[in-house]
């Protein structure tokens, strides 16, 4: 199962609260590792994943499927309040594009 390290979304960065950078990963939100340096909390959340992973293999548990794995349809649903709703959709008119088109623009920041 520790195969699968790699394959998970880790991510580093700096913490002014710790003064240290914290590695995190977003399958299991409830891990993370602090180190001196970016490589060091890289290797260190790295590590403390493949255990974890060993620990659920032993004790029968499912591990978290991988973000990269995992497959996407492309379609989720949104609620807005109606005026945004409305706004949205005459922007889209104005744009002379689906308001599918336009929502999805905006979230990606084009």
């Amino acid at each position: 199962m520790t195969e699968y390290v790699d394959h998970y979304a880790y991510r580093v960065r700096w913490s002014a609260e710790d003064a240290a950078y914290v590695g995190t990963v977003a399958e299991l939100p409830s891990l993370s590792w602090i180190a001196d340096d970016r490589g060091a909390a890289f290797e260190g959340i790295q590590a403390l994943v493949a255990d974890v992973l060993a620990d659920m293999h032993d004790s029968g548990e499912t591990p978290p499927e991988a973000l990269s794995d995992r497959n996407y349809s492309g379609k989720f649903v949104v609620r807005v309040p109606p005026e945004v709703h409305r706004q949205l959709a005459l922007a889209a008119a104005e744009q002379n594009v689906s308001l599918n088109r336009l929502a999805a623009s905006r979230l990606v920041g084009h």
